[in-house]
């Protein structure tokens, strides 16, 4: 009996024990979580670490941890918490999708953006609606050039949450790359800058709706309020009217106003950086465009050189400077590039490159030597990149290839090239490069 209320005793001072630590690990997670909530880091990353100390197993205290030194950009400490955590969680816990979201954001913000695109993918596997990772995967697909597949990620995270303002407005943004005809019809109709019954979208209705959408995007509605106090009417609609999702638009006769405002205003700031008016329409770019259009409205290039002198920055040439290059070459290399045009060569956007590199996992110099990739270089920094639209090499009609998918995404109408290569590839889920960026052999 003596050793029966020995162990007894025994016991129930381990189970007290225990309640008493269950208890004081659950009111350390309370309190930091209350300092976390009111945005006091430093006293919730003490609380945090005090809690680790009670209980280093316990995986809620290490995320959140890991969460607040995250918020305060201690990159190292929130790296190793989270990979520490991830030894502690079993291969269906609800953490392993956030945690490599969250592993995700690190790298983003190191520039780590092919290992951040992994980490996102890798997050999605365990939770395919993880909001963040959706949206990190958008963004660093967006900047490899890819904009139809950020919009597809986007596309899903407002799938799962409507209202996320970051997926919503970078979409807006992308809206002329991933927009079908139809679509962009509806856009210019509503927008009042075509007829309501056309039915066929043309190449200048495209430039077109990318002129006004670019034009909102730079805060075009914005700059006619700061004018005119209230905007004339007919220069503006608002889309979604009353919903969470209003949006307000430039019309066609808005832009063309807007454009006339911008160029008054951008005549008076060049005068005010010392350039006479006789000169002001002489003007041009560092690269020898004209700066304004023969209506005193701006150029594309024209509206960033106003941009650049709002700043006191010298983005322009005064008529009696050189242009580097020279004219001369630049007209050199515009027939070259016509050359090509003829040889069955289509120009692309170094966006477009991006995204084909991306697609591909191939290196500049592979898509080169093996792809049919010309490069046409102009100056030191910019070049103008060409692809083979026709070839009996099924190697060099690579690029082409991934360029109509593209379009086909947007226009359903436009006929994808078959590629044996291509295909033998995705058929085993491989890209066409390794991860050297060689093809494989």
């Amino acid at each position: 009996m003596r050793y029966l209320t020995a162990y007894l005793n025994v016991t129930l001072l381990t189970a007290l024990s225990t309640v008493c630590w269950g208890a004081a690990i659950d009111d350390c997670m309370v309190q930091g979580k209350k300092q976390f909530a009111a945005r006091n880091y430093l006293a919730a990353q003490d609380t945090f670490t005090r809690c680790m100390k009670l209980d280093a197993r316990n995986v809620d205290a290490r995320l959140s941890l890991a969460g607040v030194l995250l918020t305060q950009d201690d990159l190292s400490g929130a790296d190793k918490q989270f990979r520490a955590a991830l030894g502690q969680l079993g291969r269906t816990s609800p953490y392993l999708s956030y945690t490599y979201s969250m592993l995700g954001d690190i790298a983003l913000k190191r520039q780590q953006y092919k290992e951040a695109l992994a980490l996102y993918e890798q997050s999605l596997t365990y939770n395919a609606a993880n909001v963040n990772s959706l949206v990190g995967k958008g963004v660093i697909t967006e900047y490899l050039g890819d904009k139809l597949g950020a919009s597809e990620a986007y596309r899903s995270a407002l799938a799962v949450e409507p209202l996320n303002l970051v997926a919503r407005k970078r979409l807006i943004n992308l809206e002329p790359d991933y927009l079908t005809d139809d679509e962009i019809l509806d856009a210019l109709k509503q927008r009042y800058a075509i007829a309501p019954e056309k039915k066929e979208l043309t190449d200048e209705d495209r430039k077109l709706f990318a002129q006004i959408h670019r034009a909102e995007q730079l805060k075009g509605v914005e700059y006619l309020k700061n004018k005119f106090g209230k905007i004339p009417a007919g220069y503006v609609v608002e889309l979604y009217r009353n919903s969470a999702f209003s949006r307000e638009v430039l019309t066609l006769a808005g832009y063309k106003a807007l454009q006339k405002q911008i160029g008054q205003d951008a005549i008076a700031a060049f005068q005010k950086a010392g350039v006479p008016m006789q000169e002001v329409f002489d003007l041009r770019d560092m690269k020898g465009a004209r700066i304004f259009n023969k209506d005193s409205t701006l150029t594309d290039s024209g509206f960033h050189a106003y941009s650049e002198v709002l700043q006191h920055h010298k983005a322009f040439l005064l008529p009696r400077e050189a242009v580097p290059p020279t004219q001369a070459y630049l007209e050199k290399a515009n027939r070259r590039a016509q050359e090509l045009e003829s040889a069955g060569y289509m120009e692309i956007s170094r966006s477009e490159l991006k995204m084909i590199e991306n697609q591909t996992k191939c290196s500049l110099d592979t898509l080169r030597s093996k792809m049919g990739l010309y490069v046409l270089p102009i100056t030191k920094k910019y070049q103008r990149y060409f692809i083979l639209t026709r070839s009996n090499d099924e190697k060099k009609a690579i690029p082409y290839y991934y360029i109509m998918v593209a379009q086909a995404k947007r226009n359903p109408r436009v006929k994808v090239p078959s590629n044996g290569v291509v295909e033998m590839y995705q058929m085993y889920d491989y890209a066409v490069c390794a991860a050297d960026g060689n093809m494989w052999e």
